[in-house]
C-alpha cells in the first residue's frame, strides 16, 4: 500500500504540471533576400512566404482556445491582418499564388495533425478579412481561389461544400479586369436605360438603399469632394446610383437626396439580384469602370475607390 504522504506528492506534482503555463511564442519572421532591394520585390516575397516557418513541419506547439500553433490568437490575427495588406500591394497573379500557397499549407498541417487548429483558424480568417462584407480589406478577386478549393476539399465536411462553392461562383462574378455585367435601370419617370447606354471615361457604381446610413454617408463624401465633384461636372464621371429592391415609393422619396447629375435608377426587372448579375451581399457597394465596362474595383471600400479616382 502507497503511503498517503506519497500519494500526497504524487497529487501535488500533477497538479502542478496541470498548472504550468505555455510561454506563447513570436510569430516567426518572414525576411526577403538581401539581395532583394526593390521594395515591391520583397513585398510579394513576403506574401508568398509569409506562412512558411509558421506552418513548417518542424513545428509541434501547442493548439487550444488562446494559442494557435504556439502563437497567441491575437498576435496571429494581427500577423493576417498585415499579410492582407501585403496582398493588396502585390500584383494580383502573385496574391492569388500566396492565397492558394496558404491553403495548401494549412491544409498540410491538418492532414499532418487532425487536433490542430491551424486549418480552422486561418480559415475563419480568410473569411473575416477577406469575404466579410464589413471588412476594409476584402476583396472577393483573391478570396475566390481560396474558397474554390475548400468546396473541393476532402477536409471539409460534405454539407458545408455546397455553400463553399456557391460563394467560389459569386465571387466569379465580374471580377476585376472583366467586362460588367450589363443591366437595364429606369429612372423615377420610368425612361429606360442600360448600364453599357452610359458614356463617361469612368462609371462609379453605386448599389445603394433608401434610409442607408452608410449609402448617405458615401453621398455626403461624394458630395463634399471637390475634385470628384468636378469629374461628374466635366462628364469624366458618371454615378449610376441604382436601387435593387421592390419598395419602389421609398425609393422615389430620396429623389431630392440623391444628387441631380448623378443617373439615379432601380431595377425595373429584378434581375440584378434574382439572376444573380452582382454579388450584392450587403448595401452599399461600390464597382469602378473604365469607359468600356471594365471592372477596375469590384465592391471596395469607398477610401480605396475615391484614393483612386482623386489620383487620375
Amino acid at each position: 500500500m502507497i503511503p498517503a504522504a506519497v500519494i500526497m506528492l504524487i497529487v501535488a506534482g500533477c497538479r502542478q504540471k496541470k498548472e504550468e503555463k505555455f510561454t506563447p511564442l513570436p510569430f516567426p519572421d518572414v525576411i526577403p533576400p538581401a539581395m532583394m532591394e526593390d521594395m515591391q520585390s520583397r513585398v510579394e516575397y513576403a506574401a508568398q512566404h509569409w506562412w512558411d516557418k509558421f506552418t513548417s513541419q518542424e513545428r509541434a506547439y501547442p493548439c487550444d482556445s488562446v494559442l494557435v500553433s504556439g502563437v497567441d490568437v491575437n498576435e496571429l490575427e494581427q500577423q493576417f491582418a498585415n499579410w492582407t495588406r501585403m496582398l493588396q500591394m502585390s500584383d494580383y497573379d502573385i496574391a492569388v499564388k500566396s492565397v492558394i500557397r496558404l491553403y495548401d499549407k494549412i491544409a498540410a498541417c491538418e492532414r499532418r495533425d487532425t487536433s490542430s487548429n491551424v486549418f480552422e483558424t486561418l480559415t475563419d480568417f480568410m473569411v473575416k478579412y477577406l469575404y466579410d462584407p464589413n471588412s476594409p480589406m476584402r476583396n472577393e478577386d483573391i478570396y475566390g481561389p481560396f474558397v474554390e478549393k475548400l468546396s473541393k476539399s476532402d477536409l471539409v465536411d460534405d454539407e458545408k461544400k455546397p455553400a463553399y462553392a456557391y460563394d467560389a461562383m459569386m465571387c466569379s462574378l465580374n471580377r476585376t479586369g472583366t467586362k460588367a455585367a450589363d443591366f437595364r435601370f429606369s429612372d423615377r419617370y420610368g425612361k429606360i436605360r442600360s448600364l453599357y447606354s452610359v458614356d463617361a471615361e469612368h462609371v462609379l457604381l453605386f448599389f445603394s438603399n433608401p434610409g442607408c446610413e452608410a449609402c448617405m454617408d458615401i453621398i455626403e463624401k461624394l458630395k463634399a469632394n471637390g475634385l470628384i465633384s468636378q469629374m461628374i461636372s466635366s462628364g469624366r464621371l458618371a454615378v449610376l446610383n441604382i436601387y435593387i429592391d421592390e419598395d419602389i415609393d421609398s425609393w422615389k422619396s430620396y429623389m431630392p437626396i440623391y444628387p441631380e447629375e448623378w443617373l439615379n435608377g432601380f431595377d425595373p426587372d429584378y434581375v440584378i439580384r434574382t439572376d444573380v448579375l452582382y454579388n450584392v451581399r450587403a448595401i452599399p457597394s461600390l464597382y469602378l469602370l473604365d469607359q468600356d465596362k471594365t471592372v477596375i474595383f469590384k465592391d471596395a471600400p469607398d477610401e480605396m475607390v475615391f484614393n483612386y479616382l482623386m489620383e487620375l
